[in-house]
């Protein structure tokens, strides 16, 4: 990156120890705001449409945010890269807490859905410049334990947040669900405009931004992403808005890949693809958030129609992984620091896939206590395979190029989940429709769940259709494996860094292997 050269030491480091902690706080706080969002507003959709209508459209409610943030999160990279981090994540909270305030004044649906894009704008500002100001704060060797602060506050939101939707819609008012972000957000920004120092750049030209590049991004991204998110639910999959979609999106691909190519600063740089350490996280990540899809979409259903669970009881199936995976994020450095980033995130990969390949042969219908115990088992393995990924691949970039190599971690993973979501829901369909004779979805089986039992034939369908699902989730797990042991170098080539004994080696300090 030619168009900064940064005083010694670039990094965010350069706040004072007796900062450090409050700063810790509000990234802990804003890690809070992105979580609790994609869940808080779940149970609270049938006051929102009792109140505003628009029952068919609610969907974009989730859809418009999640689009937002996934395409938003390059461009934040690059911006953080070039600006600091802390000029993008003050303007990222202060969109998040606009779109806040106007969901909670929102006067229909459609109002409401264009306010959580302007929500989602924000949120790919915290998520990703969250990340990568918790690797600037912390040397290699003590990076995993902001890392697992942070797996442990999307554990919590995860689990909070459903429960806190609900009670505020149902004893206050949908709109406290919006509102209760402002004086978190707000005091998370007091917190970073006071004690974030950043140390100050010294720049040769002024800093070039490829806007071309952000807008081709963004809608390349935004048609792809939608064709996805909407095919098969909003619209066939064969159907002519959903092959439109497709096929500008693929047009725009080659748009986006002229424009970076030309631009002196792309927002998505050809490195990030040509170095084996980076491309292969962000294929193996990708795979991850294609196997998440499994467990997080389709196993209270499951929970429900099969084992006969209460929603209450449902929930608790599924939460349990969140407590095993930041505790096992937290132990992984012991692991890694003996065998290397790839042998551990092979070892956690390689336990997941055989979890994930053991819920097919579960009895039917089964006792709770198991998919209870192959979830906290499936969280402990992906704890032990993404924070070391996360933390090796931000070990191995310099300041001027974590905000984009965390970013590119961050939006592939994303995109894997959007991808997951459309393509097993399409084979659990598919095998739903297959054993009831040609009629029914998984969503029609779950809205059913609340008017009693369920028949005995359509219980043997949704074990047979998730079952399916994690097949493929076990294959997704498969893929991750071969990645990182075909593509991924044996050693991270980590560079030195004033915390871990060395020279800062984020600009240009000879590199060191992992031990």
């Amino acid at each position: 990156m030619g168009t900064t050269k940064p005083a010694a030491p670039q990094t965010a480091r350069g706040t004072e120890p007796g900062r450090r902690g409050a700063v810790v706080a509000a990234l802990m706080l804003a890690m809070a705001l992105a979580a609790l969002d994609s869940t808080i507003v779940s149970t609270a959709v049938p006051q929102i449409v009792g109140d505003l209508g628009g029952f068919s459209v609610f969907s974009w409610l989730f859809s418009g945010y999640l689009l937002a943030v996934t395409v938003t999160l390059p461009v934040y990279g690059k911006l953080s890269d070039t600006f600091g981090r802390k000029p993008v994540l003050v303007a990222g909270a202060a969109v998040f807490l606009l779109g806040s305030l106007l969901c909670a004044l929102a006067w229909d649906m459609g109002a409401l859905i264009a306010f959580r894009v302007v929500q989602g704008l924000g949120g790919g500002a915290l998520q990703g410049t969250v990340q990568t100001l918790a690797a600037d704060l912390y040397p290699l060797r003590e990076r995993p334990r902001i890392q697992a602060r942070l797996s442990t506050v999307w554990a919590v939101s995860a689990v909070a947040g459903p429960g806190l939707g609900g009670v505020l819609a149902a004893y206050a008012d949908w709109r406290w669900i919006f509102l209760v972000n402002l004086p978190i957000g707000a005091l998370a920004l007091w917190l970073i405009v006071r004690h974030l120092h950043e140390p100050r750049r010294e720049s040769a030209e002024r800093p070039r931004v490829d806007w071309a590049g952000a807008l081709a991004v963004f809608a390349c991204g935004g048609a792809l992403l939608t064709a996805l998110v909407q095919g098969g639910v909003a619209w066939a999959w064969l159907s002519a808005p959903s092959l439109a979609l497709f096929g500008l999106g693929l047009a725009l691909v080659a748009v986006v890949v002229l424009v970076e190519r030309r631009a002196a600063e792309p927002i998505i740089p050809g490195w990030v693809w040509r170095r084996r350490t980076i491309a292969a996280v962000n294929l193996a990540l990708g795979a991850l958030g294609l196997l998440m899809v499994a467990p997080t979409v389709f196993l209270p259903t499951y929970a429900q129609a099969v084992l006969g669970l209460a929603p209450v009881a449902a929930g608790f199936v599924l939460s349990v992984w969140t407590v095993s995976w930041p505790v096992s994020a937290a132990l992984s450095q012991h692991v890694y620091r003996r065998i290397g980033f790839r042998n551990t995130a092979l070892l956690g990969i390689g336990a997941a896939a055989l979890v994930l390949l053991a819920f097919p042969f579960l009895p039917y219908p089964g006792a709770a206590w198991q998919p209870t115990l192959l979830m906290l088992l499936l969280g402990a393995a992906l704890g032990l395979f993404q924070l070391p990924l996360i933390v090796g691949v931000q070990s191995t970039v310099g300041w001027s190029e974590r905000g984009t190599t965390t970013a590119s971690v961050l939006f592939c993973r994303q995109t894997g989940q959007t991808v997951g979501a459309a393509l097993f829901g399409a084979v659990a369909n598919g095998v739903l429709a297959a054993r009831l004779g040609g009629a029914g979805d998984l969503d029609a089986v779950a809205r059913g769940l609340d008017d009693g039992a369920v028949a005995e034939a359509t219980r043997r369908a949704v074990a047979d259709a998730v079952h399916a699902v994690y097949l493929g989730a076990a294959c997704a797990a498969a893929l991750a494996f071969l990645v990182l042991l075909l593509v991924a170098p044996r050693r991270f080539p980590v560079l030195a860094e004033p915390g871990d004994g060395g020279h800062d080696g984020g600009h240009g300090t000879p590199e060191r292997r992992e031990p």
